[in-house]
């Protein structure tokens, strides 16, 4: 037994992956490595059969840039087939949201293949963490659309650019190649070119001091005029992070025109085996529950928001039903379970919300520096608890005043002063409960 748990053990550490929770195996940087391509995918284009692909990532991937530009190119290489993009991408979030929210925001739509973009959004994270989210993705896709292809690919920031240039992929990177090596599907450092040409001295990473103020929306494709150095030097984007769409986005779309040529020709089609997962307590057994799921207790002041009110709309193709709630109101439930979540707004008009866990309170407060308008949000309540316990949650919303212009960026504070009344009240919403495990009645 032991000379098997041996043999097993390097295998691991060969990929990477039997480690200490926070070490990172750090992997080489290269532009794209096939393994076994997107054949499914593949047979599908040259069929000329219509295909569906699914972009799930964070705002590099919401932009107007790669995205497009992608579906653009396999348009016309396979014209006989119809392609049909999703935008299943959410500015500012990680691959923690993403495994919960797949199944709504990506399987719904059945893809046929999955770009999975989170490299640069789960840069902060703790490697325990990025491995349960990220092989919990491939799992809960891999076993309710067996014949769908999945392909990773790596954005780039100013700050994580030195890795890419000491032939390193960052630690979250490097962490989601070792899933891909494990469940033998591609990925394209589509980075690779970036760090490369701004090592040569031929581009620069942020040439503008318009700082992109919001975590997604329209703003960050505000293009007007890309700027270039006097000396002509390719500028990649105005923050370090976000691409402008004819010259950073152009780039990592060439990264991917690059690779896959080889991804469409690797591998044979048919239905992928699941092995046995890598990490214990990965994320691939997901609940997203609304609101009004039998086990969940509402009390006080909480409505559910009509269909034509504003905010509804506004949010409607993530959460489809949000509830309001006023000072006081709450919600109740118990669960068993490893871990959980709610997915909410952040906004002016948002307050404080005291959560309790299994009898200890803390306060989350759903108000920041980017708060001149509504965005989505996640509120961790708690995380790596016993899977074999039942656990008692409690959410309220406070009511409690805080000086929110204190908060805001300093840029932010001209819109509080201009418009105090969206900001004078003091309640929260929330859409659904997120639970690694399942709801107890």
């Amino acid at each position: 037994m032991m000379k098997r748990f041996g043999i097993l053990a390097a295998c691991l550490a060969a990929l990477g992956l039997f480690a200490a929770p926070d070490e990172v195996e750090m992997k080489e940087s290269v532009p794209f490595t096939v393994r076994g391509g997107l054949p499914n995918f593949a047979a599908k284009l040259k069929a000329g059969e219509p295909v569906t692909i699914v972009y799930f990532g964070g705002s590099i991937t919401e932009q107007n840039g790669w995205r497009v530009q992608s579906a653009d190119f396999l348009r016309q290489l396979y014209p006989n087939s119809k392609i049909s993009p999703v935008n299943a991408a959410i500015g500012g979030t990680g691959s923690d949201l993403g495994a919960f929210r797949l199944a709504h925001d990506a399987l719904t739509y059945k893809p046929d293949l999955v770009f999975v973009e989170f490299a640069v959004n789960d840069g902060g994270a703790k490697p325990e963490r990025i491995r349960k989210a990220m092989e919990g993705i491939v799992r809960q896709i891999r076993k309710a659309l067996p014949e769908c292809d999945i392909c990773f690919v790596y954005t780039i920031t100013k700050a994580n650019i030195k890795d890419y240039q000491a032939g390193k992929l960052p630690a979250s990177a490097s962490i989601m190649e070792g899933i891909a090596e494990y469940y033998k599907f591609p990925t394209v450092n589509i980075s690779y070119e970036v760090a490369k040409l701004e090592k040569e001295g031929k581009l620069v990473m942020a040439a503008s001091d318009k700082g992109v103020t919001r975590v997604s929306g329209d703003e960050l494709d505000a293009l007007a005029k890309v700027p270039r150095t006097a000396d002509g030097k390719i500028v990649f984007s105005g923050d370090g992070v976000h691409p402008y769409a004819d010259t950073g986005h152009v780039i990592y779309t060439n990264a991917l025109k690059a690779a896959m040529p080889a991804m469409l020709e690797a591998g044979k089609p048919g239905a992928y085996t699941l092995p046995a997962p890598l990490f214990a307590g990965n994320w691939e057994n997901t609940a997203a529950l609304p609101l009004d799921t039998p086990g969940i207790k509402l009390s006080g002041d909480i409505t559910l928001l009509p269909d034509d009110n504003a905010v509804a709309r506004q949010f409607a193709r993530r959460l489809p039903k949000i509830w309001k709630l006023g000072s006081g109101a709450s919600i109740e439930f118990k669960f068993k379970g490893s871990k959980v979540m709610f997915y909410d707004l952040l906004g002016p008009d948002c307050g404080t919300l005291e959560v309790t866990l299994d009898g200890e309170t803390r306060e989350l407060r759903r108000f920041d520096a980017y708060c001149t308008y509504r965005r989505l949000g996640i509120g961790g309540i708690g995380d790596n608890l016993d899977p074999a316990a039942i656990h008692t949650v409690k959410i309220t919303a406070t009511g409690k005043p805080f000086d929110k212009r204190a908060i805001l960026f300093e840029r932010n504070r001209a819109d509080f002063d201009k418009d105090n009344a969206k900001y004078a009240p003091f309640v929260n919403y929330i859409g659904t409960i997120f639970l690694v495990g399942e709801l107890v009645q």
